[in-house]
């Protein structure tokens, strides 16, 4: 498997994989052509330095996963870098084969590179297979998240 980060021609395969389940399919938009938010989004995010957005592909250059990691800069912990996971899909099909997993190994991996002190996750409630698989991974529910959607 190859990770790497994203391009502009990835961006059709990102969306679908995004739209691709239950809670995705009543936020995303995914249609061709994709409608123009995405790519205003795409080229914010890409021009970002503490912004990567990764796809992985199979042996045979085909788009399976993506992921978002945001590093964020903080005064706490010392002036600690703080990463952000978001938008961990796999490509239908290839699920509950192990990739989810090495896509997380090799984010934890990156985000040391880059000096995060910790990485960070949201999941929806309503996911309860991903909440048991981030935890078989070492990650540890030690907050109680909150939202406010405009």
């Amino acid at each position: 498997m190859i990770f790497r980060k994203a391009i502009e021609n990835d961006l059709s395969s990102i969306i679908e994989m995004l739209a691709d389940d239950e809670l995705g399919k009543t936020r995303e938009n995914f249609q061709s052509p994709l409608p123009k938010n995405y790519l205003k989004a795409f080229k914010n995010i890409n021009n970002d330095v503490n912004q990567e957005l990764i796809v992985v592909e199979n042996d045979n250059s085909e788009i399976i996963g993506t992921l978002q990691l945001t590093f964020i800069q903080y005064l706490t912990y010392q002036g600690g870098v703080r990463a952000q996971i978001e938008a961990v899909r796999i490509k239908k099909g290839q699920r509950s084969s192990g990739i989810g997993k090495l896509m997380l190994q090799w984010a934890i991996k990156r985000c040391k590179a880059r000096k995060a002190h910790l990485l960070q996750l949201t999941t929806d409630k309503k996911r309860p297979k991903a909440i048991k698989f981030y935890r078989d991974l070492g990650f540890v529910q030690s907050h109680e998240g909150m939202k406010l959607h405009f």
